[in-house]
Parts: structure tokens; sequence; C-alpha cells
């Protein structure tokens, strides 16, 4: 299979969102939301919904979870699941820790919400303030069945997206959401 998935994380964010989910157009991706962000901005989560994007976990305060106790773990995920359903009406089946910080005991705080931890095959590195021209560098190392994870909250990532989907299209890789 040619597909590659295209993964946002940390959102939403009202300077970013809307000209995101433009810049996708058809394509569709899975997008990890932050529990609080998404409090904060609930329309915004349900527009990423409305598109037929996929919605996954990525916790209420964005901790490193592995420095966490299994009670504190399960209530960053637990907040964010109830949210995340009561808002789109669909219980979310993926989950991305932050930081890609996982050890048994976050798979397995994830696996009783029913959850599937996805990690990513690309990081394109944009959370560390890189350019467009990087961003789109680095995507073009995906292989088919590969992940790439970005961000919502770049507008450098927002400017990426279309030159990625050409790229992608180019190589006869198909651009979506993360399969669970």
């Amino acid at each position: 299979m040619n597909a590659v998935a295209l993964t946002f994380d940390d959102g939403p964010y009202p300077s970013t969102t809307p000209a995101l989910l433009a810049a996708l157009g058809e394509v569709r991706a899975t997008f990890f939301l932050w529990g609080e962000h998404a409090a904060a901005h609930p329309d915004l989560v349900r527009a990423i919904a409305a598109a037929g994007h996929g919605i996954g976990n990525h916790t209420w305060t964005h901790p490193r979870l592995t420095s966490l106790d299994t009670a504190a773990r399960d209530r960053e995920v637990r907040r964010t699941q109830e949210l995340l359903t009561a808002l789109t009406g669909i219980r979310p089946e993926l989950f991305r820790p932050p930081y890609g910080d996982t050890d048994p005991a976050v798979a397995a705080v994830a696996a009783g919400h029913g959850l599937t931890e996805v990690l990513w095959s690309v990081d394109t590195r944009d959370w560390a303030g890189c350019s467009a021209d990087e961003i789109v560098t680095a995507a073009s190392a995906v292989e088919p069945d590969g992940v790439v994870l970005m961000h919502e909250g770049r507008p450098a990532t927002v400017e990426a997206v279309p030159r990625i989907l050409a790229a992608l299209a180019a190589r006869g890789l198909r651009p979506g959401p993360v399969r669970g």
C-alpha cells in the first residue's frame, strides 16, 4: 500500500487550526489533541471532526507520562477521552504520548482506555522552530505506511502542508489518517 499517515499534535489553536484545515482540503489526517486546548476551543475540535479527520488523545496537560504515577497518568488520559468523546460523539481509539515518552506502564494505561499507542516514523522537527522548507524536506523522508509527526500550532507547518501534499502525490504516496 502507498498510504502515509499525516499527524498533527498539540492543538487545537485558533491562530493556526482553521488555516491548517483549509490547507489539507480534502486530505484527511489525524489530530492528536491536547485536552486543555480542546476544552478551551471546543468549536475547533468539532470543526476537525466535522471535516472528517481522525481525532486522537494527547493527554490533558501534555506531561512526560513516564514521570507520573499510575493514577496521574490515568487522569491525563481519561479526562481527555471524556472531553473528546463529549465534543465529537466519537470515542478516540488512538493515543500519542507527549514527546513520544512511553514505557510499558504508559502503554498499559492507554490500553486500559481502549487506545492504541501511535508514535511516528518521521519527525519533521517543526516543534523546534524549523522553517517550512526544512519541514518539507524532513517530511520527504517518509516511506509507504510511515507516520509523519507535525504540530498544528506552527505557522511554518501550515505553510509546508500544501508542498508536502504535492511532494507525496508526486511520489505516488497517498496521505491520510492513521489506520487504527
